[in-house]
């Protein structure tokens, strides 16, 4: 059997900038759905409810909208429990984020959670073997500093929940180089619909114990809606690190915290101060070194 000739350059390069493309499609898809889930946790919901409706709606919406297209063929995994480890880290993610926005600003959060593209450095570095330099080093340092400036331990502005956001981001980088390794195993349909199976089902357990039945039509709209728009950025995110290395593609989930800065001041009132500014920014420059340097020879 003949060997699959290695992509050209030019055609490495374009992989390149559709996964790149996936990724800030993505970033600009979750600031909608946490706030969608920050206006449902100030209306009393609980966290773990939220989180169930955000996966389950996703589960829904993967059968509907690529079953048809794809086959049952896409429910098929070579790697059940990395599938399974995988969810629960996002799982795990997701259910810390929306705790923690329920107290602190959508803009704050989002700039302490942009840690996961530092936290993937080392985690790729060590499971992938994807390279890393002292430089790229130093930069994680900085952006640490820039969440010391953000989340500011030690003042009246400090709040615990700053710490659910930084577990956040580091699930979802554990999130991302699991779907990085498992991108040449099954495909990203087949991703996409594993990615909430602890938490659509799992949760089934817990969840007459902190239901709530929505009061509302703008209630029930929010709830579903997390699924959809969960499940679209997900599955951009499947296809972006199919397309590219975790370490190239993980900055420019930055367009997140872009989203996160307009949805929470449109929606919330919500307004970066100097200091988070100055903090988000150190966040965004070191993650940037870090996409730049890894696409020069090392």
């Amino acid at each position: 059997m003949s060997e699959t000739p290695a992509p050209t350059p030019a055609a490495a390069r374009q992989r390149i900038i559709a996964g790149i493309l996936f990724m800030c499609g993505g970033g600009l898809l979750f600031p909608v759905m946490s706030g969608f889930a920050k206006f449902l946790g100030e209306d009393g919901y609980d966290s773990l409810q939220i989180s169930w409706a955000r996966a389950f709606g996703h589960i829904v919406y993967m059968l509907l909208v690529f079953v048809p297209r794809f086959g049952t063929q896409m429910l098929r995994t070579r790697r059940f429990g990395t599938q399974v480890f995988r969810s629960l880290m996002l799982f795990i993610s997701n259910l810390s984020s929306f705790a923690a926005i329920t107290f602190i600003p959508l803009a704050k959060a989002a700039s302490i959670t942009m840690m996961a593209p530092f936290f993937v450095l080392p985690i790729a570095w060590l499971w992938l073997g994807e390279r890393t330099t002292r430089g790229r080093l130093l930069a994680m340092a900085v952006g640490f500093a820039g969440v010391l400036l953000v989340i500011r331990p030690g003042t009246e502005l400090f709040q615990w929940a700053s710490l659910l956001s930084l577990l956040s981001g580091l699930c979802y980088a554990v999130y991302q180089v699991v779907t990085r390794l498992i991108s040449t195993i099954d495909s990203p349909e087949t991703s996409g619909f594993y990615s909430s199976i602890v938490g659509g089902i799992g949760m089934f357990a817990v969840l007459p114990f902190v239901w709530k039945t929505p009061e509302t039509a703008r209630d029930i709209f929010y709830f579903c809606s997390l699924g959809v728009i969960g499940g679209t950025g997900h599955y951009f995110v499947a296809k972006a690190l199919a397309y590219a290395p975790a370490n190239i593609v993980a900055p420019f989930q930055y367009f997140q915290l872009l989203g996160s800065v307009a949805i929470g001041y449109l929606f919330f009132g919500d307004f970066p101060d100097f200091l988070g500014w100055i903090g988000a920014a150190t966040i965004v420059a070191g993650g940037l070194y870090i996409g730049w340097s890894q696409t020069r020879k090392t």
